[in-house]
């Protein structure tokens, strides 16, 4: 008869992020994991196997309540331009107040870890793909109503936004200072005009 579990396993993967965000893949031992998830050393890999897989899914997790979040933004806003500045300022806002400065969990795993795991690659790169997907959605959107410039190509437009906002979450690693980011939002924007 298979055992029950005594966790929760969506409380133990938003545990599994914060330490793999505070520490990377490479700096998180199985020791840190154990001690931080709150659950034995059988449990967890019992359920997730081994520290790669935890890995995995907590990206999963991660990926699909960002993923979320956007398309909720993109959706909702009826203005095209707005969602995208709202999306901006509210990357921004999250960067300035993580004390850390610990950046994108996401970003972070594409810098540490994709270019030598095939697995975690795809996970990016299906990433970037969502994100670039709701911008080329909300720009298009937009040249249809006028509100957004149709001298360029919407694809192109949604690449360049997607690739800022990597760029900000990146820079927010060292830099804390808010106007050095409104100043990449108004540029930005001032690219639909």
């Amino acid at each position: 008869m298979a055992r029950t579990k005594d966790f929760d396993e969506e409380e133990v993967l938003n545990k599994a992020i914060c330490i793999f965000w505070n520490k990377g893949y490479n700096g998180t031992s199985m020791q840190d994991l154990v001690d931080g998830l709150g659950i034995s050393r059988s449990s967890m890999y019992d359920t997730f196997t081994d520290k790669h897989t935890l890995y995995i899914k907590a990206l999963e997790s991660y990926q699909k309540k960002a993923d979320q979040h956007v398309c909720n933004i993109i959706k909702t806003n009826g203005s095209a331009k707005a969602a995208i500045k709202k999306l901006l300022e509210l990357t921004v806002d999250d960067l300035i107040k993580d004390d850390q400065q610990k950046g994108c969990f996401m970003v972070n795993a594409e810098i540490e870890v994709a270019s030598h795991d095939d697995c975690v690659k795809e996970m990016i790169c299906k990433s970037v793909q969502t994100m670039e997907n709701a911008f080329h959605y909300a720009i298009k959107s937009g040249q249809e109503t006028g509100e957004i410039t149709a001298r360029q190509d919407a694809r192109a437009l949604a690449r360049f936004i997607s690739n800022t906002i990597k760029g900000l979450q990146v820079s927010a690693k060292s830099i804390q200072d808010r106007a050095f980011f409104d100043d990449i939002i108004q540029t930005t924007l001032s690219v639909l005009d």
